[in-house]
């Protein structure tokens, strides 16, 4: 009891993860080292049949078997416990069996019973659906070899030293698959030798295989309820403060709702349960919406992480043993002080009275839209894509979707025949005196200027409106790392800003938002450990290309 209350809980997993992993690597070099002699003879003595090359191969797989498996347990696997309780009593027989080997399996028995002592920390479920396929293909697999070895060593007599009759050939598959030993198998031609080859070959691949199955996280499958969208929506709009509020009640979430009325809106790629912001609730429930989300999480073998996190509570995360990156940093207009006067705003006041005297407007419009018009505007949205070679971004922005379009204000920019040369679609942020934009299209040939005059026409419309500050969204990267002392996962982050500009112009960007002269807000990515960083960031490049989208054509 004092050895577990020395060491915190996950610490403990990850030494007994380890010491499973040692415990493959010893079985694996007592597989592929000589018995010793003396103790062989002891063996010899007592037990009337041959088991020391058997005992050697069985080892081997154990050996595999269990650094295999160390991975599932450093996750807190409920099976990969009970499959490493079964292939450590295993290894005790085998080593003392094989030639005596009383130390390893001393070694394998102090692990055992160390898993047992800890049984209540692996609590990590696995997919069912995928247990039971591999559980499918492990019998199928045993079926069709039973079948293959029967037949094949019952016709390929010549091949070996012995001939084998219907049951004989039976016993000696079904003692190759499992691989207990292999008494008087002596292939005389090398067809021989590759057919048994080939026993052991499949035997390897399916317990592979349904490791893999056995182990694989849980799955999500299943889609948001329309009754879990009707509360995400209320909570959302009573709490809801940022401009990633609307774009979590989006299809592609799925919704965890804490006990104190925060909802949490997330996808789920590989083993990443990626949250778009912060919890939206009560201020004095994050704490706790986080720590049960987290537990949530680990009950499925998940990895929570949190993106585009403010920076309000990078405190609550850091208590919860979290650590976080910035990401770049948010642009906000005061509309206030948003002006197109002085010298400092005389490329920008040029660019936008050059539009006027062309006779551009605008128009904004409030939803239900006409067929025609949405028709119109994802002619418009086709060609910006194409000309871009881009596909649909999701995840952290919205899509061009003529339902999610149906409940926005769009603004249109016209010329001066009427023709809508570009839009943008507009997100009220619910309690916050704010309005953040979402898509921004226009025509491949369009005069220069035209996204000037969008976004000043924007500021000008929230302003009447009564909106204090406009959300111009993320600048990715931008201003991440630009200190010596910053951590050097930063520090690669702005050399990919700074000189990865062939697949994404994130400087351009960032540089058109600078003339708005906004007001620039950290945004972090909050993740549990280092070891997990890199299955984080792929999970969010994967989301963010839509890798997780379901087969709907709405939002909710």
């Amino acid at each position: 009891m004092k050895f577990k209350l020395a060491l915190s809980e996950e610490t403990l997993v990850h030494l007994i993860a380890a010491l499973t992993a040692v415990m493959g690597i010893v079985n694996v070099l007592s597989a592929v080292t000589p018995s010793m002699k003396g103790r062989l003879q002891i063996l010899e003595t007592v037990l009337p049949f041959g088991v020391s090359t058997g005992g050697h191969l069985t080892s081997a797989l154990a050996g595999f078997a269990l650094l295999m498996l160390s991975v599932s347990l450093w996750r807190r696997k409920q099976l990969a416990w009970m499959l490493t309780l079964t292939v450590l009593a295993i290894s005790i027989i085998v080593h003392l069996l094989k030639g005596l080997d009383y130390e390893e399996a001393l070694l394998a028995f102090l692990l055992l019973s160390l898993l047992i002592y800890t049984r209540p920390q692996f609590h990590a479920l696995s997919d069912r659906p995928s247990v039971r396929q591999g559980l499918q293909v492990a019998l199928a697999s045993l079926a069709f070899t039973l079948v293959y070895g029967l037949i094949g060593f019952y016709l390929l007599d010549r091949h070996y030293s012995v001939n084998f009759g219907f049951w004989d050939a039976l016993r000696q598959t079904v003692l190759m698959f499992v691989e207990s030993y292999s008494p008087s198998l002596k292939p005389v031609t090398g067809f021989g030798r590759y057919f048994a080859d080939s026993i052991y070959t499949v035997g390897a691949v399916t317990m592979g295989y349904t490791l893999l199955m056995l182990l694989r996280p849980v799955l999500a499958r299943r889609v948001a309820t329309e009754a879990e969208r009707v509360h995400a929506w209320e909570i959302v709009r009573a709490y809801g403060r940022t401009s990633q509020a609307r774009i979590a009640l989006f299809d592609d979430k799925l919704f965890f709702f804490s006990e104190g009325g925060s909802v949490i809106s997330y996808v789920v790629e590989n083993r990443v349960a990626l949250v778009l912001g912060d919890p939206i609730g009560p201020a004095a429930d994050v704490v706790a919406s986080v720590e049960t989300f987290k537990k949530f999480c680990s009950s499925n073998d998940w990895v929570p992480v949190f993106y585009q996190v403010q920076p309000d509570y990078l405190g609550q995360y850091q208590a919860a043993k979290f650590d976080c990156i910035t990401i770049g940093h948010e642009a906000i207009v005061d509309l206030e002080k948003f002006t197109l006067d002085g010298s400092e705003n005389k490329t920008l006041r040029n660019s936008y009275n050059k539009m006027v005297k062309m006779e551009y407007r605008y128009d904004v419009l409030q939803p239900p839209y006409s067929a025609r018009m949405l028709r119109e505007l994802n002619s418009i949205s086709e060609e910006w894509l194409t000309t871009r070679g881009l596909s649909e971004m999701r995840f952290s922005l919205g899509w061009f979707d003529e339902a999610y379009l149906n409940t926005c204000p769009i603004l249109l920019v016209r010329d001066k025949e009427g023709f809508i040369e570009a839009f943008a679609n507009l997100m009220t942020e619910f309690q916050a005196n704010e309005v953040a934009v979402d898509l921004m299209r226009y025509r491949h040939i369009t005069e220069s200027g035209l996204m000037d005059f969008l976004f000043v026409s924007l500021f000008q419309w929230a302003r009447e409106q009564g909106f204090a500050a406009f959300n111009l969204g993320l600048s990715a990267f931008s201003g991440v790392g630009e200190k010596t002392n910053d951590p050097a996962v930063e520090r690669t982050l702005h050399y990919i800003y700074r000189n990865v500009n062939r697949f994404y112009n994130f400087r351009g960007l960032h540089s058109f938002k600078e003339k708005f002269h906004p007001i620039w807000s950290p945004r972090f990515m909050v993740y549990p450990g280092p070891v997990n960083l890199p299955v984080a960031s792929a999970a969010l490049l994967r989301a963010n290309l839509g890798g997780s989208l379901f087969s709907m054509n709405h939002r909710g």
